[in-house]
């Protein structure tokens, strides 16, 4: 069960609605393949079914859900094929953001992720998925978002909604969660203004943890197949 993001004064029920579906949607809180009906959201969130409507069309638009039926939306099945797609588009656009963001990544912009990245590992370590995966965003969000906010943040995040779901699937279902804490390499290139060096912390991070997580899923899901087979 996820959790609506509150509702902020400035937001109408629409603009509420969509961007706490979205959220829910970036986080894992709907896994791939689940139906979704207008219905059930509206009673979740008690608005009426005219602004839930509304937001799974956006939805639907963005490339987060996709359409079943008049009523029904679900998010989007995951695999190999698509997943690496996705891997590699996080590798180009996010390095680009990076070696944008550099050289205006102040001081206190660094105190701010080095924080999110202390929130990151509190979370998992408190085996909170959900958060873990919005925290890890946020981490990347930050750092883009000081100097390429009008353009490949939005594109970003396009590929981030497409992400979630299947993430917080297979971070769930490993045996053991592989995660390497490249944020200390990426910070560690910040201070030392490095773009080559955050590039390829940014690079490895996306390998090494989305990029591992994913396919390691993949290859359980293979092998728990083949043993149905035998």
């Amino acid at each position: 069960m996820w959790a609506s993001e509150d509702r902020l004064s400035s937001e109408s029920v629409k603009q509420w609605v969509y961007r706490s579906l979205r959220h829910a949607i970036m986080t894992g809180g709907f896994p791939p393949g689940q139906p979704v009906t207008i219905h059930g959201i509206a009673d979740m969130l008690a608005v009426s079914a005219m602004p839930v409507r509304e937001a799974l069309h956006r939805l639907v638009a963005d490339g987060a859900l996709e359409h079943l039926d008049n009523r029904r939306v679900r998010v989007p099945d995951m695999n190999p094929s698509k997943f690496d797609e996705i891997i590699a588009a996080r590798i180009a656009l996010e390095t680009i953001a990076a070696e944008r963001a550099l050289p205006h990544i102040d001081y206190l912009r660094l105190a701010r992720l080095q924080q999110i990245d202390m929130e990151i590992d509190e979370a998992y370590s408190a085996g909170n998925i959900e958060l873990g995966i919005e925290r890890n965003f946020a981490f990347h969000r930050c750092l883009y978002e000081v100097h390429s906010s009008t353009v490949l943040v939005p594109l970003i995040e396009s590929i981030w909604l497409r992400l979630g779901p299947f993430m917080r699937e297979a971070t769930e279902n490993l045996h053991e969660s592989y995660r390497v804490d490249r944020h200390a390499e990426a910070l560690d290139a910040i201070r030392n203004k490095n773009a080559e060096a955050l590039k390829l912390a940014i690079t490895a991070d996306i390998q090494d943890g989305a990029g591992h997580l994913g396919r390691t899923r993949f290859l359980e899901v293979e092998a728990q197949a083949a043993v149905l087979r035998e």
